[in-house]
Parts: structure tokens; C-alpha cells; sequence
């Protein structure tokens, strides 16, 4: 897709009514803002919370059993913050896709969430073994640790696009 095709698809997505409502109805954006955020702080604290029972804190938390706890609640979270997501950005898709913090942003999801999937089928393949009462193995660590600092890129991203 040639460049101009791509700026005509972002200026139709930004007349789409509902990229119309999002801007002129008083409450719309803020309201979708506030879902989006607090879809982000149920996705990002479940991913959190595993994470640093990965890195060893709470060691006696079965692994298999916090994950299908809190991974169900990241899950969740990402169901609200996607359509959350792609709606602010019809409002203002041909500046927002210009804007580097905001690609920076969107690879930083995608590297995160392959992170995530990269890691749920490798933990499922390497037993529980490590489940309860022993350190992790340095993979997971690292796949925690990663988590960690992507999650917290993109949170801060989002707060920078505006300044961008």
C-alpha cells in the first residue's frame, strides 16, 4: 500500500461518525479514555503480578494456579483496551500515525504480547517442576523481566504521545 493510500484510509477513519462523535460529543473521548486506562491497569497489574512471582517474590504461590487466575484478568483488560484504543485513535489517526511515540507504543504491545505467548508455550512444555517454593528458571526470569520493562515503556508511551 502506497503512502497516500494510507493517509486516505486515516483521513476516512477520522471522518467515520463515529471518529465524529468521539470529538464533538462533550463526554465520548473522556469517557473511552477512562475505560481505556482502566482496562490498562487490569491488564498491566495481572501481567505485574505474575511477573514478579516469576522473579521470585511470593514464592509460595503456585505458579499454574496464579496464572490461571491473573492471566484470565490480563486477558479481560486487553478485551477493553484494544476497541478502547482503536476508537481514540480514529479521532485523530493521520497525526497519531505520524507520531513516533505512538508507533514506538504500538510495537512495544506487540512485543510484549509476543513476550507473553512466547513464554505460555514454553512454560507449558517445560513441566511444573518450578511451581511452588523454587526459583524460576533464568528464561522466565527474563520473559519477567521484559514484561516488566515493556508494560511500563507502554504506559509511559501513552502518557507521551500527547507531548509529541
Amino acid at each position: 500500500m502506497e503512502e497516500t493510500d494510507v493517509q486516505t484510509t486515516w483521513s476516512w477513519l477520522e471522518s467515520t461518525g463515529i471518529a465524529t462523535a468521539m470529538r464533538e460529543w462533550t463526554w465520548a473521548y473522556p469517557i473511552v479514555e477512562i475505560a481505556h486506562i482502566l482496562g490498562f491497569v487490569v491488564l498491566v497489574g495481572a501481567a505485574f503480578m505474575f511477573d514478579l512471582r516469576l522473579l521470585g517474590v511470593s514464592r509460595w504461590l503456585p505458579i499454574t494456579d496464579l496464572a490461571r487466575h491473573l492471566l484470565r484478568w490480563s486477558r479481560a483488560g486487553a478485551f477493553v483496551v484494544l476497541p478502547t484504543g482503536f476508537l481514540m485513535f480514529m479521532t485523530n489517526a493521520t497525526k497519531l500515525a505520524d507520531n513516533p511515540v505512538f508507533r514506538i507504543k504500538l510495537l512495544l504491545i506487540v512485543l510484549a504480547g509476543l513476550n507473553a505467548l512466547v513464554f505460555r508455550f514454553w512454560k507449558s512444555k517445560s513441566g511444573e517442576d518450578w511451581n511452588v517454593d523454587k526459583s524460576s528458571p533464568v528464561v522466565a526470569k527474563l520473559s519477567a523481566a521484559f514484561s516488566l520493562l515493556a508494560w511500563s515503556a507502554v504506559i509511559s508511551c501513552g502518557r507521551l504521545i500527547a507531548f509529541f
